[in-house]
């Protein structure tokens, strides 16, 4: 329990009783609180309340700084301390033997010791019961307990043995007061005082235990006490024995009467406190008149007579609680209250049977009324549920949502319409909808209105159109609007959701500005591609021309001067030979490359086996040379790609792995996983790969090896490569979708590994 909540109460309490509290700061703010040594002690001596209980004392700032509701917990333990002191006075008459205070009136029936017995424990197990700690809980349900032991024990006495014992009185009374003095006084409990705090006790030990099933049937029964206080208060008035007494046994006493009307009050007001949502919207005196009245016609009309009609409005008052179940608790209460008068008189023997007929119908008559009643409730309850969640929704709603009538006229307006329009809600309710808009909706809506109310055509209803809003520092702005009728009897309203569309208005003007520079851009770039492909024209014909020019010229001068030339002029022809012939290669190359990006991929289903086995023929020579050895390592798997391209890929990669090899013997395997795990934790799958044991790669070369005529070194054979080999390489496997990379360990060799992306057969894809 919270202990800003019992200031409230004006309650005095320790400050242990805020160990969850305390519990919740060091938790939040990370720092412990004072005193922490002591909490395992505390939290030993008082444990933790039940949540039903904390429920209750903790459901929010508004329910309990309710003034009403103080009231009525300072009510019920005032009528407690009350009581108290009633049962303790009447005991102190019995042990000092003063017939004034257990009599009250000279001639009137006295209280009976075990009658002031359980106005000391039901007094003080009210009070307890409105305190949250858990010793008073406890203490409540003993005393209760004993209080409602005592009354049934009488009860269960009157019923089985009869008016004339009185064991249960004189059990406890024997012991502390003089035998003589107690037949003096005689009488005992009635059964009219019994039954009062039979029910009132187990009324108690059901709200402590089942709290928020019980609060109606609390609230009832203490009507039942308080009408059988008043009955019994009437009779002394009224001179009319059978209000105090019922039948030949013995009878309430006139404090006690007093004392019963208290504790009901007392009841009351403490189901109240407990709950005050479900009190009655009425006055007090409503219900407990109709009581009253009730029982007391009963008791002072003919027993033929139809009285139980007067229990009718007690039935239909339940429509003014909070719970469903009251009017069947209530028809319950009036079975008992026609019981009670019926049994608590004498009956004439001729028309028994006849009086019983009368008070069954009744019965039925009343229980069928709270059928209704309960039937009507629950349909209300559903229709209440229905609105707090359509009217929750509609608050909770990103969407703005107004309500209009028919003649436009806003009935509601929620906090996202008032957020987005800038009206708060007393600003628009009342004033029409075209408030909120700007020309030309603002000048048609009212043209709109009044040819649909003419001819009941719909134009935009069920429909969702952009248009436009106003807010109230006038700005307009883009908004979609989807309106929906709803007709309730002969009424019809409209719900329009409005949803600001001001950010995708934006966004699709800039989605248009981006097409527009898309477009300029493929423009552009149609414009580079066709000046490239002018440029390797004419790259391909008059670049092409001048070198062949200087490598013939540097032959025929060979041919035709070499006896006349020295050594050192025959060495710069051959020089320049050889450099037209290199120079010529650079630019087939960077014509190849140009072209490789641009043209399509014819691709199909092909064995790749097929193709490594035709590239190993074609390097027949080459290997021979070199000794070298190409290997198949496991199966090669069928893809579809453009083989012709991938034919280029394998020759590239297995003549590098040849010509950069220093072992006398190189070897190159090729091979296929389904899953590769790189050394750095890198996962592919489908991974074609082609190992050498050659020198080997440093790291930092890794990336400068793939640039277009960047070479690492020169092989034997120099002047056959550009080094643009493994730019193709590249080139042609992100033309396939896929990715090329290596792992190198110098001295050792290298393994390049690649991966082609799915392609469909005979689909042919541009750059």
């Amino acid at each position: 329990m919270n202990l800003a909540v019992l200031r409230h109460h004006h309650i005095a309490v320790p400050l242990k009783f805020d160990i969850p509290h305390r519990r919740s700061f060091r938790k939040k703010r990370g720092t412990a609180p004072p005193c922490l040594l002591s909490i395992p002690r505390f939290r030993k001596r008082w444990p933790r309340e039940p949540k039903e209980d904390t429920r209750v004392q903790d459901q929010g700032n508004v329910d309990l700084q309710d003034q009403p509701r103080r009231h009525y917990r300072a009510f019920a333990i005032a009528v407690g301390c009350l009581m108290f002191l009633l049962g303790l006075t009447a005991l102190a008459g019995w042990l000092l033997q003063v017939e004034i205070v257990i009599s009250l009136v000279p001639g009137f029936p006295s209280m009976a010791f075990n009658t002031a017995l359980c106005f000391v424990l039901s007094g003080v197990g009210l009070a307890a019961s409105t305190l949250a700690a858990r010793r008073f809980r406890v203490t409540a349900t003993i005393t209760a307990g004993l209080a409602a032991a005592i009354a049934a024990a009488r009860l269960v006495e009157i019923v089985t043995i009869g008016r004339t014992f009185h064991n249960v009185d004189v059990l406890i009374t024997r012991f502390l007061v003089p035998p003589d003095f107690i037949a003096k006084i005689g009488g005992g409990m009635g059964p009219n005082t019994a039954l009062v705090f039979l029910i009132a006790n187990l009324s108690l030990l059901l709200s402590l235990h089942m709290e928020k099933k019980s609060r109606v049937v609390q609230e009832l029964t203490s009507y039942v006490v308080v009408t059988l206080g008043m009955i019994a208060l009437a009779g002394y008035v009224t001179d009319a024995e059978q209000g105090y007494r019922w039948g030949p046994y013995a009878a309430m006493a006139l404090h006690t009467a007093i004392g019963i009307v208290i504790f009901g009050s007392g009841l009351l007001a403490r189901s109240w406190w407990m709950q005050p949502a479900n009190r009655a919207q009425i006055p007090l005196w409503i219900p407990a008149a109709v009581c009253f009245t009730g029982l007391l016609v009963d008791l002072y009309t003919p027993l033929g007579v139809a009285n139980g009609i007067l229990y009718v409005p007690l039935v239909l008052t339940a429509l003014w609680f909070g719970n469903r179940n009251a009017p069947l608790f209530f028809a319950f209460a009036c079975t008992v209250l026609l019981m009670l008068g019926f049994f608590a008189v004498r009956h004439n023997e001729a028309a028994f049977w006849q009086e019983i007929a009368n008070r069954t119908i009744t019965a039925a008559t009343l229980w069928l009324i709270a059928l209704l009643v309960y039937y009507f409730m629950r349909n209300t309850h559903h229709l209440e549920g229905e609105r707090v969640r359509f009217g929750a929704l509609v608050r909770g709603t990103p969407d703005a949502v107004v309500v209009i009538d028919e003649r436009g006229t806003i009935k509601n307006f929620n906090p996202a319409a008032e957020s987005m329009f800038g009206y708060s809600p007393q600003e628009t309710i009342g004033r029409n909808i075209k408030m909120l808009m700007p020309e030309p909706y603002h000048s048609e809506h009212d043209g709109y209105l009044a040819h649909y109310r003419q001819t009941g055509e719909e134009r935009i209803i069920g429909t969702t159109r952009m248009v436009s809003g106003r807010r109230k520092n006038g700005i307009v702005f883009p908004i979609d609007v989807s309106i929906s009728a709803v007709v309730t009897g002969q009424t019809k309203t409209f719900v329009g959701i409005v949803r600001d569309i001001s950010e995708r208005v934006r966004q699709e003007e800039r989605m248009k500005t981006t097409l527009s520079q898309l477009e300029a851009y493929t423009a552009e770039l149609e414009r580079s591609n066709h000046d490239l492909d002018e440029f390797a024209y004419i790259a391909s014909h008059d670049l092409k021309e001048p070198l062949r020019g200087l490598h013939n010229h540097s032959r025929f001068l060979l041919e035709d001067y070499e006896d006349k030339l020295d050594e050192d002029g025959v060495r710069r022809l051959n020089r320049l030979v050889r450099l037209s012939q290199r120079m010529e290669k650079l630019v087939n190359d960077l014509l190849y490359f140009s072209r490789l990006g641009r043209q399509q991929l014819a691709v199909k289903r092909t064995d790749i086996g097929l193709i490594v086995k035709d590239v190993v023929a074609t390097m027949e020579l080459l290997l021979e040379e070199r000794h070298a050895k190409v290997i198949i390592d496991g199966r090669l798997p069928e893809v579809v790609c453009d083989a012709p391209r991938l034919t280029e890929v394998f020759r590239n990669l297995i003549t590098n792995a040849i010509k950069y090899n220093d072992k006398p013997a190189p070897l190159v395997s090729i091979g296929y996983l389904d899953r590769f795990v790189g050394k750095d934790g890198t996962v592919a799958r489908n991974v074609f790969f082609v190992k050498d044991n050659g020198k080997g790669i440093p790291q930092e070369f890794h990336e400068d090896i793939f640039r277009i005529f960047k070479r690492l070194e020169k092989s034997q054979d120099s002047d056959d490569g550009t080094g643009a080999g493994l730019t193709f390489v590249r080139k042609i496997i992100a033309r396939h979708n896929g990715d090329i990379w290596l792992e190198s360990e110098v001295g050792t060799g290298t393994t390049f590994y690649f991966t082609l992306g799915k392609k469909r057969e005979g689909q042919n894809a541009a750059a």
